[in-house]
């Protein structure tokens, strides 16, 4: 039976989830900026959203698979760890060889990759994901993490996150070491920064959030830039 996966992501898209049912396996990034029923976890990459979590800010219920950087906090603050141990579903460190560190490495990445690799589904759909589509970096997450968006750093940013989807995507096209993966990006529009290869799918919506008609959901064709840079 095919697999899929929900992920959804801290962007202003995340609202489009609750424009259709869905059913399948969700993940959810952070702390979701609503709540997700029977969400099967919450994926965390980052000393800050810890440190955020241990200070008492905020809590962040349900199961919780993190990534190294908090591996490394449960390390340092056993206390912590302890506190939390029964959400601890998984500690996840695999890093793909394209990705040059963790840091570049979001949660959105995180959770995605998860999907794929460990998960195995089949299909992805992901929600929330802005930065890809749009020079939007906001998350709901800034409202309890103070995160520099100046414009230096939010080019810094999109141009190290941009080129690491291209990779997953391509990574779970089935033509390497993986299994085939149907990423579908749901957001406003199509007209996304990069090219995408065949196994990416964009859903568009109305203007009142209503689905197109499948005929105008775009399907990825794989065209390297000249210039040979991704």
């Amino acid at each position: 039976m095919p697999r899929t996966v929900h992920v959804i992501g801290n962007g202003d898209g995340a609202v489009l989830y609750h424009e259709a049912p869905r059913k399948g396996l969700k993940l959810t990034c952070n702390l979701p900026p609503f709540p997700v029923e029977g969400v099967y976890s919450t994926c965390m990459v980052d000393f800050k959203m810890m440190r955020t979590i241990n200070d008492g800010i905020i809590d962040v219920p349900g199961d919780w698979i993190l990534g190294a950087r908090p591996k490394k906090y449960m390390e340092s603050n056993p206390n912590f760890h302890m506190k939390h141990a029964h959400q601890i579903k998984m500690f996840y460190t695999e890093l793909p060889k394209y990705a040059a560190n963790y840091t570049d490495f979001n949660c959105g990445h995180m959770a995605v990759y998860f999907a794929a690799e460990h998960l195995k589904a089949d299909t992805i759909h992901m929600y929330g994901f802005d930065s890809i589509f749009d020079f939007n970096l906001r998350s709901c997450t800034d409202h309890y993490i103070s995160s520099d968006r100046g414009g230096m750093n939010n080019n810094r940013l999109t141009n190290n996150w941009r080129p690491l989807w291209n990779n997953i995507f391509k990574d779970f096209d089935g033509g390497g070491n993986h299994q085939r993966v149907e990423f579908v990006m749901h957001h406003m529009h199509d007209a996304l920064k990069f090219n995408i290869p065949n196994n990416v799918i964009i859903e568009t919506y109305g203007k009142r959030g209503e689905i197109l008609p499948p005929q105008n959901k775009k399907k990825g064709e794989w065209t390297p830039p000249a210039d040979g840079i991704m």
